[in-house]
């Protein structure tokens, strides 16, 4: 009978840690939504964030409790008295036995403009120190039209790969099968309240029906929120187009090199085919030194595939507007003609 191998502490959590599920679902107690919004609202349409607290079980990520961070400035003073209040929250959350396990942040947006490489660069900076984090994105200015817009958001495992190589070449992302669409996943978001809440919800619901008519949602006047919306569009579309003009100049310089390249090609041949008749050895047909052979660099699409994001996220919204809107006017005209 063969003896088995004790494994320390570390190998068990290092296996334990491979072996992880995939994220599957984050589940949020209410609390923490009301949370949430309170500070976004509160501060809007200035850009607030804060920090997620909560548990990572199996391929579902809790989130229990969480803490609004304060109003930065550009000074280094303040980031670090920044830093220092997380530091002290979390250990003040400690001392009163509750949740301190950092599992993400959440930030509030303006019309879904979200997708930046800040928040990318913030992904990564998480990623360092906690494997499995998530952004929750809400957006007051959506919510205003009747959607609760939160969002739960992390980065896809080939992205982050070919983030940390920093070659966002058109190879790469051949190589890697990336598109546009593979930067970001959302996660489903399950809200969840514990049985006393529930309870106590339950009765605070009224035993007649209600009779006061919510008269907001046959509001037909959309054009503010559209007119936004179609404003980041074009904008987006105008950034886009720069993108596309810096590829362009790229592809031009490098059709020019090319034709250095056969025209200095040629010549050197030229002249080996002379040496050769000449009894001398012939010349190296290319010369690292000659700035005709120096590579140009490729531009990064990083940019490029954000921007093409957030255009994609700004038609989705302008394309839920309007439906909403069609379907009151339709409604409207048919009480009309009744």
């Amino acid at each position: 009978m063969s003896n088995a191998i004790p494994r320390s502490f570390l190998q068990v959590a290092a296996k334990e840690e491979e072996a992880a599920p995939p994220l599957r679902v984050v589940q949020i107690e209410g609390l923490v939504i009301l949370k949430i919004i309170k500070h976004c609202k509160e501060f809007s349409p200035a850009l607030v964030t804060g920090q997620l607290l909560g548990l990572d079980v199996g391929s579902v990520l809790e989130v229990t409790n969480c803490f609004p961070f304060p109003v930065r400035e550009e000074d280094e003073e303040l980031e670090a008295e920044g830093a220092n209040y997380q530091l002290e929250m979390m250990r003040c959350l400690r001392e009163v036995n509750i949740d301190n396990n950092t599992v993400g942040w959440y930030q509030s947006t303006l019309f879904g403009s979200f997708q930046t490489v800040e928040l990318i660069e913030t992904f990564m900076n998480y990623q360092e120190n906690i494997k499995r984090c998530v952004c929750i994105v809400y957006d007051p200015s959506r919510s205003d039209q009747g959607v609760l817009a939160l969002k739960a958001l992390k980065l896809s495992d080939s992205f982050m790969e070919l983030y940390k190589s920093n070659t966002f070449t058109g190879e790469k992302l051949r190589e890697k099968n990336l598109s546009w669409v593979d930067i970001f996943e959302e996660i489903p978001i399950k809200v969840s309240n514990s049985a006393l809440i529930s309870a106590f919800m339950t009765e605070l619901e009224p035993d007649t029906p209600v009779t006061q008519c919510d008269y907001e949602r046959l509001q037909l006047s959309t054009n503010p929120y559209l007119e936004r919306n179609v404003e980041f569009l074009v904008e987006c579309m105008d950034d886009l187009s720069m993108e596309q003009q810096k590829f362009q100049f790229y592809y031009r310089n490098l059709s020019r090199q090319q034709a250095q390249q056969q025209a200095w090609l040629q010549k050197r041949r030229a002249e080996n085919m002379s040496r050769k008749a000449a009894g001398e050895e012939p010349l190296p047909e290319e010369d690292p030194s000659n700035p005709v052979f120096k590579p140009i660099p490729e531009p990064s699409r990083l940019e490029s595939f954000l921007i093409t994001n957030q255009i994609a996220n700004y038609c989705n919204q302008i394309n839920g507007i309007a439906g909403q809107s069609f379907s009151r006017l339709y409604l409207m005209k048919a009480l009309h003609e009744n």
